[in-house]
């Protein structure tokens, strides 16, 4: 089923976004090589799913849909062993019915484990993190969000993380 990025924007929206994203000049990605390698690393994962817990405050979607030119930058933690019932997915430019049907399609944390199971990851976090993808301005994302995840990633002594874009 294809998936409509741009269903909450009125037409002349649509257009201006899909010329913007057409335009747009890929930047460097930041990257760290591993110091050991990945069987002795504790591993976190990030979607961008706007996974959020039953029990901790939504994704704001109704500032996206009043303004589709935003996007809720905040995150959520997320505890290792939720599950899809413990989670609903806030995203408005995904259908969410396949991560709720299954976590481990945006937030892979049961294929994870297998993967510490068979050797190949030292250890899974304890907390993984989700955000919301698509979102079109990402001053707070880089100036606030991310290092927010990367402290807490600290904090939990996190070595690697894998994200997972919904």
């Amino acid at each position: 089923m294809p998936i409509d990025s741009y269903r909450f924007l009125d037409f002349v929206s649509r257009q201006v976004m899909k010329a913007w994203a057409q335009r747009q000049k890929p930047g460097d990605i930041p990257f760290t090589p591993l110091v050991r390698p990945l069987q002795d690393c504790t591993v976190a994962l990030v979607t961008t799913a706007g996974v959020a817990r039953n029990d901790d405050r939504p994704f704001d979607q109704d500032g996206e849909r009043s303004n589709p030119w935003w996007g809720d930058p905040s995150f959520r933690r997320i505890p290792m062993g939720t599950t899809e019932q413990d989670i609903r997915i806030y995203h408005m430019h995904i259908d969410p019915r396949f991560g709720q049907a299954d976590l481990d399609v945006v937030l892979p944390m049961r294929r994870l484990l297998e993967l510490v199971s068979e050797g190949l990851v030292g250890q899974a976090a304890p907390t993984h993190y989700s955000m919301m993808g698509y979102i079109l301005d990402p001053a707070e994302l880089i100036g606030k969000t991310a290092p927010a995840i990367a402290a807490a990633m600290r904090n939990e002594g996190v070595d690697a993380a894998a994200l997972v874009p919904a």
